[in-house]
């Protein structure tokens, strides 16, 4: 089931319109396996539609700061039909959620305690 590398470059050329440089590095015998998982969760229909997958990019991406991945998601994300709002409030949500993570590690919130406490809101708000 292996292919070659130049079948697999001419799988990423057809779906991309070229091969980017970044696979150039990719080692042979690693290629078809990076382009399989990269075509899968980047391209094809998955469990998560791709708008929202692209936002999870965006947002993940804008936390750890990696430029070439924001860049990346932002555009999929646009290509997806995603809006500038949208994306704007994917990098506010990262923004938000991190800030959470980061005070409550901080503080060292008992995490039983907050387990319980979130087990009451669900019960609450799910009532």
């Amino acid at each position: 089931m292996s292919m070659s590398r130049a079948d697999v470059e001419k799988d990423i050329q057809e779906t991309l319109g070229l091969v980017p440089g970044f696979f150039e590095g990719v080692p042979d015998e690693l290629l078809e396996s990076e382009w399989t998982l990269f075509k899968h969760f980047e391209f094809e229909e998955t469990h998560i539609p791709p708008k929202y997958k692209q936002l999870i990019g965006v947002a993940l991406h804008s936390y750890t700061h990696c430029h070439y991945c924001t860049l990346f998601h932002t555009e999929a994300a646009k290509l997806n039909g995603a809006t500038d709002e949208e994306i704007h409030e994917a990098a506010h949500f990262a923004k938000h959620s991190a800030g959470w993570s980061t005070y409550l590690n901080g503080i060292r919130e008992d995490y039983d305690r907050f387990a319980g406490d979130l087990a009451k809101v669900g019960a609450y708000l799910s009532g």
